[in-house]
């Protein structure tokens, strides 16, 4: 593989930190760089967009503002604080890496790279960005953004999907970040990303007039900005249909715990069968349950977009007058205190109960 080298290395920090000083958003994680913050933050941001973490973020320190405090949340309640903003296995990992600060280090955050890469949950990327940001290492945190920004300037045509290209782009930002000793890493860290999420931007025309590193930028000069970076096709999503049951009894509704694996593991979810059912079909179904005698409120559909599936949804809202105890029975109000109902099964229930939890 051909190693390639930032044309502008000497000036790639100096000018980056610079516009980041005077462009950069005011973002509750930049007000310090205390590592348990640091790091929720970029767990948060993975996959999802910086204004709906911000909400999530603010209220899940309210609860839990330290690594004790995590470490001790009760599982359910964990989900709880993270519900709405999926893959759940993130907030897993949380609690993982936690109990590994807490039994291997004393619960003391870490301060080297590789100690930081050991915790659970923790890639390249989010180790290179604790690092820097934290204790000012000259660790790169290699994300889309970046390689984003940096295979436009290169006007590099490898396939940033590949493993060894991040490596080779991660070891060249490694060396500029090396010889940045009158400067901060973590400054340099922030700004590369800041460029990728508002200037140098994934979706639509990229804000080159207010890019601090045009006159460096190879894509730009060829007018070839929307060739890079270059990734590989994306599989279609997979589809799959369900008939989703709102069973209700009274002021309660029937949930249950999903498999410990797979996806969406281990959270509560509505009763479902696979497949869509007519609506007698599904009163009918109501008695494989032994829910006793059922009286159809609504039928509606739903879709739910995941990574690689897409669920459309019949949802059935149904009266019932039992409660087998095949089902957990909560109310709104325990939904909305306790119980974490993932979006795909929330968008389900009638808007009344929606707009209780």
């Amino acid at each position: 593989m051909t190693k390639q080298k930032l044309p502008c290395a000497g000036d790639f920090p100096h000018i980056l930190c610079k516009w980041f000083s005077a462009h950069q958003r005011d973002l509750p994680w930049r007000r310090d760089k205390e590592p348990y913050h640091v790091w929720l933050s970029e767990i948060m941001l993975q996959q999802t967009r910086v204004e709906a973490v911000k909400p999530y973020y603010l209220r899940f320190l309210e609860r839990l503002p330290d690594i004790r405090a995590l470490c001790e949340c009760e599982q359910d309640e964990l989900m709880k604080l993270w519900e709405g903003l999926g893959y759940y296995s993130r907030a897993r990992n949380l609690q993982k890496a936690a109990k590994q600060i807490t039994e291997q280090f004393g619960g003391v955050f870490p301060r080297t790279y590789k100690e930081i890469r050991s915790l659970s949950g923790i890639g390249d990327y989010t180790a290179g960005a604790v690092a820097s940001i934290c204790f000012d290492l000259p660790e790169p945190a290699v994300d889309g953004n970046v390689l984003r920004v940096i295979t436009r300037i290169l006007a590099d045509g490898r396939c940033t999907d590949e493993p060894a290209v991040k490596k080779d782009i991660r070891d060249m930002l490694r060396k500029v970040y090396v010889q940045f000793t009158d400067g901060s890493c973590g400054q340099l860290t922030q700004a590369i990303m800041e460029l990728g999420a508002t200037v140098c931007v994934p979706n639509g025309q990229p804000r080159c007039g207010e890019c601090p590193m045009q006159m460096y930028c190879a894509a730009f000069r060829m007018n070839r900005i929307s060739d890079y970076p270059v990734r590989k096709e994306k599989k279609a999503r997979k589809t799959e249909y369900y008939t989703v049951y709102i069973l209700q009894c009274g002021d309660k509704i029937a949930v249950r715990k999903r498999p410990d694996n797979g996806l969406l593991a281990g959270l509560w979810e509505l009763p479902h069968l696979d497949g869509e059912r007519t609506a007698q079909q599904a009163v009918t179904d109501a008695e494989i349950w032994k829910a006793g005698a059922a009286e159809l409120l609504s039928l509606r559909k739903r879709s739910h977009i995941f990574t690689h599936i897409t669920w459309h949804m019949t949802c059935v809202h149904i009266t019932v007058t039992r409660k087998p105890d095949c089902f957990t029975w909560v109310t709104a109000a325990q939904l909305a205190e306790k119980t974490a109902l993932p979006t795909a099964f929330r968008i389900c229930l009638p808007e009344d109960m929606q707009s209780k939890i």
